[in-house]
């Protein structure tokens, strides 16, 4: 439990109000450089990116967006703050049980497996790959993330960006979340390098975050998920949002494990059938 709650707890607890507020104070930049005009200066040796951000600049009230994003994200952090009774109650609730499932787990699968309406070696199977199922998705996500935070920071550490170390561990955390990513860092760090008239880190970032960042996901999470999952990559992505959408942050293993012990009965279930035929 202690283990659990200094890989989790803390760093989730460290970052979380971090990273909002240096969202909103990003967000105040970009807005105060657009109200000001000094983006112009920036892009005044590229006449032609001015003149498509002008357009944008006229078809967009862009500092009224950046400004109520900035709102939008200060009060967000406020109301975290306001929360924190609720959310310590949930860690403590959280490891409460998992106290209880750690030290009685065995018991409690055997109670399982002698009211189940499945044979004793049905139940071991099903047991296993749930086991299986909830290893792959944790460690082979955790995997990918720590590869994705890693390349992310040392990047911003290269590029002599501030907080290397607080931004890859934030794009660590992010990437374990599906449809967000490590993306949500980079790209508006790319947008202030060029806003700033640093073009050159600025592509350097975006090549990096889009090519190597983004698409490691896709070399790694196969080899260290798919395999031990025993689905196919899509299948097992699909599983992950769809359990995100039905059951929040907890879904990332809850929808693999109902979509994997779903197949599973489903093959006890033919298997009796065929039993019956013959």
């Amino acid at each position: 439990m202690a283990i659990a709650a200094f890989v989790v707890a803390v760093p989730l607890t460290l970052v979380a109000e971090r990273l909002v507020n240096e969202a909103a104070r990003g967000a105040q930049i970009v807005a105060e450089a657009l109200r000001t005009g000094s983006w112009r200066d920036a892009i005044a040796t590229y006449p032609r990116i001015g003149l498509v951000l002008l357009w944008i600049e006229t078809q967009l009230d862009l500092a009224g967006l950046a400004g109520n994003a900035a709102a939008l994200l200060t009060n967000f952090s406020a109301s975290l703050v306001r929360r924190s009774v609720v959310q310590i109650i949930d860690v403590v609730l959280t490891f409460y049980f998992l106290f209880y499932f750690l030290r009685d787990g065995r018991e409690a699968l055997n109670m399982l497996k002698k009211f189940a309406p499945l044979t004793s070696a049905e139940m071991d199977k099903l047991f296993l790959r749930v086991s299986e199922t909830v290893h792959a998705i944790v460690f082979g996500t955790f995997a990918v993330a720590v590869v994705q935070g890693t390349l992310g920071g040392l990047m911003f550490w290269l590029l002599g960006l501030p907080s290397p170390l607080l931004w890859g561990l934030a794009m660590g955390l992010l990437a374990m979340v599906p449809v967000l990513g490590a993306f949500i860092i980079w790209i508006p760090a790319a947008l202030s390098l060029a806003l700033t008239g640093e073009w050159g880190k600025a592509l350097i970032l975006t090549a990096w975050g889009g090519v190597v960042v983004a698409t490691v996901d896709n070399l790694l999470y196969p080899i260290f998920v798919g395999d031990r999952l025993k689905l196919h990559t899509v299948l097992a992505f699909m599983s992950m949002i769809g359990g995100v959408f039905v059951f929040g942050p907890a879904g990332l293993v809850i929808g693999p494990v109902t979509f994997t012990v779903t197949l599973l009965l489903l093959d006890f279930w033919r298997e009796h059938n065929r039993e019956n035929d013959n």
